[in-house]
């Protein structure tokens, strides 16, 4: 294989940052990279987060290669099973996680101060004429109408709980797809929820019993 120079264009903190990992993490993880890449992945756990680049679920978890199949999209969503003609890069990359993979968890993470919800909460006017982001929060729209409208939810209250009715709709929409649903039955497939404090780098879970999310208490 031919080495060529880097594009000038190239940004310098990839190119650091790569330099960095080449000198340092990569010698130490060698036999890590081979083994992934003679046996392929066989992560237990799928986390569905955020794309926001503050809230990485391999630096929270500090996960090594190869330990978390992670999907990052706009406000941690996932849509309802719908299988028709459209491109579903979600659902695709659950649909390889559950039955390819065959991974045992499947965490939703949200976290607080995220854009998306806050896109969904204020109903801001669309960037662009293709809205992408509107039609996509728009899975929430019940959910956004009815945290609004909430007068027992004070103000500065109301972006934290509906990121956490986000992470709740994304479980319940989890269910609707079959693969999902027939390995829970079975109980070799554990769904839970999750939102990360940002500011205070705190984790906080949701209790599958009464509904409510508690800070992690398991050290």
């Amino acid at each position: 294989m031919s080495v060529i120079d880097l594009p000038a264009s190239f940004p310098d903190r990839l190119v650091s940052g790569y330099k960095s990992f080449r000198d340092s993490r990569f010698p130490t993880e060698q036999s890590r990279f081979k083994c992934l890449a003679e046996t392929g992945q066989q992560p237990e756990i799928m986390i569905i987060g955020c794309c926001d680049s503050r809230v990485s679920p391999e630096v929270i978890f500090d996960a090594g290669p190869g330990e978390i199949f992670v999907v990052r999209n706009v406000a941690n969503l996932i849509p309802p099973y719908q299988p028709d003609q459209v491109h579903h890069g979600t659902s695709a990359a659950l649909e390889f996680a559950i039955v390819a993979l065959r991974v045992k968890h499947v965490v939703v993470m949200g976290h607080g101060r995220c854009g998306g919800v806050h896109a969904a909460l204020t109903n801001p006017a669309p960037l662009t004429s293709t809205d992408f982001i509107g039609r996509w929060m728009s899975l929430v729209t019940p959910e956004a109408d009815r945290v609004r409208a909430d007068a027992s939810v004070p103000e500065d209250q109301k972006q934290t709980r509906l990121e956490h009715d986000v992470v709740r709709r994304s479980l319940e929409n989890l269910m609707t797809f079959p693969c999902v649903k027939i390995r829970t039955g079975k109980g070799n497939l554990k769904l839970h929820g999750a939102w990360f404090d940002v500011g205070l780098g705190e984790l906080h879970v949701l209790d599958p019993d009464t509904g409510d999310f508690g800070p992690f208490s398991g050290f």
